[in-house]
């Protein structure tokens, strides 16, 4: 470990997917002070050994604002060079008020007006059809008349925002992606007033395996990239990770690429994809402009993002052309509970269940042939200690509010998905990574 100086600091928000501490994990031992701010004292990264401070901030889900507010109070801090995004409201945060932000630290993030095209979701598809890359059929909800189709709704936005909103963006949930059963439209009036705005409609691409493109780039130019397919969702329809593997595919590489390029990116992105079985052709499901959850993975597979991240932003090169270790997997462990209780208790449309006995087999053999964990490490075991207290704390709550008393209610371990960055659609309508 080299030592610290305390005149070198970085900020990172901390949330309760594993991307904050594996920035901690990755950036404290070079000697960079790490400082972490969050709403809640309960957050994973707050009792790492590679956190040097913790501050509390307000919760940007309820005061967006104020959280802005108090982000750039720490930029002006003399020892801090940068602030890392690890959720959708911090680079909307940043991004909103750049120059200011330009004033204090480093800013390897978008302009807000290229932020937008991402976050606006009509606006991205609208990109992706520029660069020819390919997405599933995708209408407002109310131009959308094919409903004997096996759809998804979603969000139009990524945050609720006063810009995506208008000013009742607090009074609001934008909501989450669901499933529409063929034959049955939703009631267009109600599904608008519940989430402030005309969400999407979407075809349903009828395949799980969620592939991520992961980049860094620098003015439209790409300086690291990084692919994995994700094999096991938090449930047996998809959702957040939790186990992938890492890959490299020249027509995934090609595609994240032609997009990001189109749209003259700057900063972290992941870009997420499903794999059509009717064409074989990727089909575009969101842009992530913040780190994604699965980092820790990323890191473990070589692609050390979080100090390319500090390269770019102290304006350092970054020595040839970053590599990685293809064939690798890793897992969060609480996602492939997860993964098995939903394979237990749960039922999803049009997604075939997997036997028990079998959903079993694949997580055991997958641990003990890639016993890569995204919290569990042997010299830095607290955050996946305060993660696991977190969410039994979560089911306890839940199983004694649970009427029937007989299987404690995923509600906790849903709670702890809004910060799982990353929302791509599985068949089943969950967000995914």
């Amino acid at each position: 470990m080299h030592e610290s100086r305390d005149d070198v600091a970085v900020f990172v928000p901390g949330i309760d997917a594993p991307s904050t501490v594996a920035c901690l994990r990755s950036l404290r031992p070079r000697g960079i002070r790490t400082i972490v701010g969050s709403e809640s004292a309960a957050t994973p990264g707050a009792v790492s050994r590679y956190c040097d401070e913790f501050v509390r901030l307000p919760d940007p889900t309820e005061e967006l604002a104020a959280y802005g507010d108090a982000l750039l109070s720490i930029a002006r801090r003399p020892s801090v060079e940068t602030i890392i995004p690890v959720r959708e409201e911090d680079v909307y945060s940043l991004a909103r008020n750049r120059e200011a932000f330009a004033a204090a630290v480093a800013t390897p993030w978008p302009t807000f007006e290229t932020l937008r095209r991402v976050q606006d979701r009509c606006e991205l598809f609208a990109a992706a059809d520029r660069a020819g890359v390919a997405a599933p059929d995708t209408a407002l909800l109310d131009e959308w008349d094919e409903w004997d189709r096996e759809t998804i709704v979603k969000p139009r936005y990524s945050v609720a925002a006063p810009e995506y909103l208008g000013p009742a963006f607090d009074r609001v949930e934008v909501g989450s992606t669901a499933y529409q059963t063929p034959g049955e439209p939703p009631n267009v009036a109600a599904c608008t007033e519940a989430r402030g705005h005309v969400p999407l409609v979407q075809e349903r691409i009828p395949d799980s395996r969620e592939y991520g493109f992961f980049a860094l780039y620098d003015r439209g130019e790409a300086v690291a990239t990084f692919q994995h397919c994700q094999r096991r969702g938090w449930e047996y329809c998809g959702g957040p990770s939790a186990y992938r593997e890492s890959i490299y595919l020249p027509e995934l590489e090609a595609d994240g690429r032609a997009l990001l390029d189109e749209l003259e990116w700057h900063g972290l992105a992941m870009v997420e994809f499903l794999r059509d079985p009717r064409d074989g052709r990727f089909k575009l499901m969101e842009i992530n402009p913040r780190f994604w959850s699965s980092l820790p993975f990323t890191v473990q597979a070589g692609a050390d993002f979080p100090f390319y991240y500090w390269q770019q932003a102290m304006g350092e090169p970054i020595p040839g052309r970053p590599t990685y270790e293809t064939g690798l997997g890793g897992h969060l462990l609480r996602g492939e509970l997860s993964y098995l209780h939903s394979v237990l208790t749960e039922e999803y449309p049009a997604v075939e269940r997997p036997s028990p006995w079998t959903a079993l087999g694949e997580v055991g053999r997958s641990l003990v042939r890639q016993p890569r964990f995204d919290y569990a490490v042997a010299d830095d075991p607290m955050p996946f200690v305060r993660d696991g207290w977190n969410v039994l704390r979560e089911w306890l709550g839940d199983w004694t509010a649970d009427p029937d008393g007989v299987l404690p209610r995923t509600d906790g371990l849903e709670r702890a998905v809004r910060d799982q960055e990353d929302t791509a659609d599985a068949p089943g309508g969950l967000p995914a990574e």
